[in-house]
């Protein structure tokens, strides 16, 4: 291993030979095969904005005790897990330019352990970032149907409790990954992860704006404004819909490669989904890019503080 590689244990699959994979690649034909070849740099600057947006919202909600809330701590902890990853990517790119120029010689050993690092943080992130952005929609989801008793059901302690063991859990099961990385039913664990917090978010959001869209008949039938509230409506439904489809776009093509390296690692069309690899990573580093946009700056009370941070307001 003569360079860094960016989840080096997913990025092929490891029940099939090289010999296999090159053959089977070769026998799939297509030059779509040859994947895609994304410059470093992209990475660099993608790891970079997102780095910058995300500490943005972590300085906003510290500095405003008005953000201090079970909430907003659930969205400052997405943005240090959305961190993780722009920091891993930053580290990793920029060894890899140091490399590739000849400004950095380091022993196969020490960047065996540098990938063993890196992929635990990039794990730790997925990990994190797939429970905080759960977290958030059930939040949310208190907030709408339990508002009267919301502040007696999301306390300060118990949302304290919920990120400590996010963590928690996030840090033992990135370690037992890149421990285990060879034994499928770790695989499975991370596939079936992903696919429960995508089925909750899509009840909980469907649930929330099946009852956005109740209140919208009610009060058009009362006060006769419907043209108005149509308008609220399809401001709902439009948020709903960024939500989940960027959640879905951006994870789903990794977990797919997931599913492709239990299922089918040696088949042709396979070896080529695994070839694009690069470019599901350069989706997961978009979506810690698009969180803050979504989770965070629609909020006028931090895009307000986020003001006074640029401007050093403090």
């Amino acid at each position: 291993m003569s360079t860094l590689a960016p989840l080096r244990l997913l990025r092929e699959p490891w029940n099939a030979s090289e010999g296999n994979q090159s053959n089977a690649t070769a026998g799939a034909g297509g030059a779509w095969c040859q994947g895609l070849d994304i410059p470093n740099e992209l990475f660099l600057t993608l790891g970079l904005v997102s780095l910058v947006e995300n500490l943005l919202v972590v300085a906003a909600i510290l500095k405003n005790r008005n953000l201090h809330s079970p909430m907003y701590y659930f969205i400052c902890c997405l943005a240090i897990s959305d961190m993780l990853v722009s920091v891993s990517n930053l580290v990793e790119t920029l060894f890899m330019l140091l490399m590739e120029h000849g400004v950095l010689v380091i022993r196969t050993s020490i960047i065996r352990h540098m990938d063993n690092v890196i992929d635990m943080l990039i794990c730790s992130s997925v990990v994190s970032s797939l429970s905080f952005l759960g977290v958030i929609a059930v939040d949310r989801y208190i907030t709408i149907f339990y508002a009267l008793r919301y502040h007696s059901i999301m306390t300060l302690q118990r949302a304290v409790v919920t990120m400590a063991s996010i963590w928690l859990a996030s840090t033992v099961s990135s370690t037992v990954f890149v421990t285990y990385y060879r034994n499928n039913a770790i695989l499975l664990c991370l596939i079936g992860f992903f696919l429960f917090m995508l089925v909750l978010m899509l009840v909980l959001y469907i649930h929330m704006f099946a009852l956005a869209r109740h209140h919208l008949r009610s009060i058009s039938s009362q006060q006769k404004q419907p043209t108005v509230y149509r308008s609220s409506s399809l401001k709902g439904a439009v948020t709903l819909t960024i939500l989940l489809g960027v959640f879905f776009i951006c994870w789903g093509p990794f977990f797919f490669h997931l599913i492709l390296i239990v299922t089918c690692p040696t088949k042709p069309f396979c070896t080529c989904i695994f070839s694009y690899f690069n470019l599901f990573l350069i989706l997961i580093i978009c979506n810690s890019v698009v969180d803050p946009l979504i989770y965070a700056f629609r909020s006028q009370e931090l895009r307000r503080t986020l003001r006074e941070v640029v401007l050093c307001s403090w």
